[in-house]
Formats: structure tokens, sequence, C-alpha cells
């Protein structure tokens, strides 16, 4: 029988986050709308009508679909984002920021293809990995002679290798080495939970280590993202202008911060305040408190997550779950870490907080998926 209640607690996390980076975006985002637009509400209002309300009625949608419509809609869904990928580059289309080709116009909408790239790379790879394991089981099971597990494994380790080559270059050529990390860590995890030969994992890593060495070697703002990384003072005026800025600006909030939707001018001095360094400013306003509250949150969320996962009872429901839950914890950490000086500065949104739509839908069609597994844990797809 299935079980149809769904995990409160997770909703309840992913709603205290989202009432967190609301209450802060509101004080953060209030000087600039009033400067750019002449009020104070222009940015709020903006994220909350584009981004939470289209997510969330989005994410309802998943929750109430069955999941075997999103296994068959994978393919599909996965083919439809990287179409919109290329069109990033078309001359009216694409829309170019930061000598970066992310965005597509369609009509009055501007969105990021590469956000929701994200979610349907992880449906894809979900239901290709499952489909494989369902094979093997049927072979086993009809006693018919099955290929030899080596062949297999083999097979399937060349086709998830060249997927990730074709996507590595697809988004090197935007550039967009943030998503592309993001892409290839979270695939990488599924494929070991898929349990894969990890000979296979030390190719895959074997391989992963020069190209990345060869991608930050021959970009000269990667290289000095590294060297600001290392050496903090290096280029205070320049490339690593922002992290300083971070520094300042969380060291400033001290235990309990300055209140919430309260504003100070180090904010002025801080880029990306509303998307990329949102952090920064979260801390500055709720202090360690806060922060520590919200690092708590997320490490719930991948909590909740990975029990989810666990809980599923099919593998693509497993695979799904941990994919979902990685690749949210993941852009999470890592967006905190950067703006801690922990972690080099990696331009990833921080989930569910940072100002923009495109990534807020995805975070949140992702979130009821995951609500919609936690309700069928359980029961098995044909």
């Amino acid at each position: 029988m299935e079980k149809e209640r769904a995990d409160y607690f997770l909703l309840g996390v992913v709603g205290t986050i989202i009432l967190l980076g609301v209450l802060v975006l509101s004080g953060v985002s209030a000087p600039l709308a009033l400067e750019n637009f002449g009020s104070t509400s222009s940015y709020l209002f903006h994220q909350l009508l584009f981004g939470f309300l289209p997510g969330i009625i989005l994410g309802v949608t998943v929750f109430l679909l069955p999941v075997k419509l999103m296994k068959k809609l994978a393919l599909p869904l996965f083919l439809l984002t990287i179409l919109s990928l290329l069109f990033v580059f078309h001359p009216i289309a694409g829309v170019i920021s930061g000598g970066a080709a992310r965005w597509l116009t369609v009509g009055p909408i501007s969105f990021q293809p590469s956000e929701f790239l994200k979610l349907t790379f992880i449906l894809y790879i979900a239901a290709w990995l499952a489909g494989r394991h369902k094979e093997q089981v049927s072979a086993r099971s009809s006693l018919r002679r099955a290929p030899s597990a080596d062949t297999s494994s083999l097979s399937r380790f060349i086709v998830f290798l060249a997927i990730t080559v074709f996507l590595s270059a697809l988004l090197i050529s935007q550039p967009d080495m943030s998503t592309l990390g993001i892409i290839v860590a979270t695939g990488t995890i599924m494929y070991f939970v898929a349990r894969v030969p990890i000979r296979y994992l030390i190719v895959l890593g074997a391989l992963s280590v020069p190209a990345l060495f060869l991608l930050v070697k021959y970009e000269p703002y990667r290289f000095k993202r590294i060297m600001v990384f290392l050496n903090p003072s290096i280029e205070p005026m320049g490339i690593g202008y922002q992290l300083k800025q971070a520094l300042i600006t969380i060291g400033s909030g001290g235990l309990i911060g300055i209140g919430a939707g309260m504003n100070s001018k180090q904010l002025q001095f801080l880029p990306a305040v509303m998307s990329d360094a949102i952090f920064a400013a979260f801390a500055q306003e709720l202090g360690f408190v806060g922060s520590f509250l919200l690092i708590a949150l997320f490490v719930l969320f991948a909590w909740r997550g990975i029990s989810i996962a666990k809980n599923s009872g099919d593998v693509f429901y497993q695979l799904v779950a941990v994919g979902i839950t990685f690749w949210i914890a993941l852009q999470a950490f890592v967006n905190m870490g950067a703006m801690s000086g922990i972690l080099p500065i990696a331009g990833v949104p921080l989930p569910f907080l940072s100002y923009g739509g495109s990534h807020v839908i995805a975070e949140l069609i992702g979130v009821g998926i995951l609500l919609n597994i936690s309700r069928r844990s359980g029961a098995r797809i044909s």
C-alpha cells in the first residue's frame, strides 16, 4: 500500500528558509529598488511574482502528478532544456550579460535555462540508470543469458561519460562553470548510488582532475579566483573585492546581527548583494545565530532528503531523491562557503534566498518532486 502522507517536516524546513530569505531580501533590496524604480518593494514584489509564485504552483503540480509520468517525460524535458541552452547564443533570443550567454528571452519572459538543466539532468540520469537496472533484473529473473556484467557496466559508463562531455562543452562555451561543477558532482553521486564499479569512479576522477586544471590554468579570471582564495589580500580592489567586502559584512553582524530588515552602508559596497552574496547580508542582519540557524536548516534539508531516498522503495525514486537533495544542499554550502572564504568564489545562487526567478522555480519544483516521492514511499514504478 502506498504511503500518502508527505514529509511535512521537509516542507516546514523549506518554508522556514524561504521566510527568512524573504525577510532579508526585503531589507537588502529596498535601497536599490528605491534608487532604480522609486519604490522600496519593487525587487521583492518581482521575486514573489516571478519566482516564488510560479515555483509554488509548479511545485504543487509535480507533487500531485504520478512520478511514473516524470520518468516518461525525463528525456523530452532534458532534450528541451538542451535546446534552450543552444538558443542562448541566438542573436535575438539570447541575452549576454557580463560576458556570459546564459539568458533566454521568450516574449516578455527572461529565464536561465542552465538552472532548469540541473533538474532535468537529474530526472534523465535517474530514468536512464533505473532503466538499465530494470533490464538487468529482468534478464536474471527470466533466466535468460544476461550480458556480461562488466560489458554492461562499461557501456553505461561510456554513455554517462559522453553525456557529461557534451554538457561540459555546452556550459563551458557560455561560460557557466558553476553550473557545470554542480551537474558533474550531482551526476557522479547518482552514478555512485546506482552501484557503479569503483574503478569507473576512479577513471572519472582521473579524467576530471587534469580537465579542471586546464580550465583553471588557461582562463585568467578562474586562476585569479583560486589565487584570491589562497591569499585574500591579492587584488583587494580587483577580483578579490567581493570576498573582502563579504567578509567585512559578515563580521559586522556579530553574534545576533543588526536586525532583520535593517540596512547598513556596508551593503552598498558589496557586489551582487541580492544574488550571489545574499548570505553575507543575511549574516549581517541576523548575525552568527541566524547564520548557524540557516546552515542547520540546510543540514536538516539534506537529512530529510536522504531519508526519503533510503525509504523510497524504487531505484528511480531513490536516484531522483538523492540527486535533488545533493544538488540543492551542495549549492547552498558552496555559496555560503564561498562568501565565508572557505571555498573559492563560485557564482552560484543560494537556494531559496538569492534574487532571481529561474533558480527559485527549479528548486521549488525539485522540492515538489521530493515531497511527491516521500508520500509514495514503498511504491514501485512499473
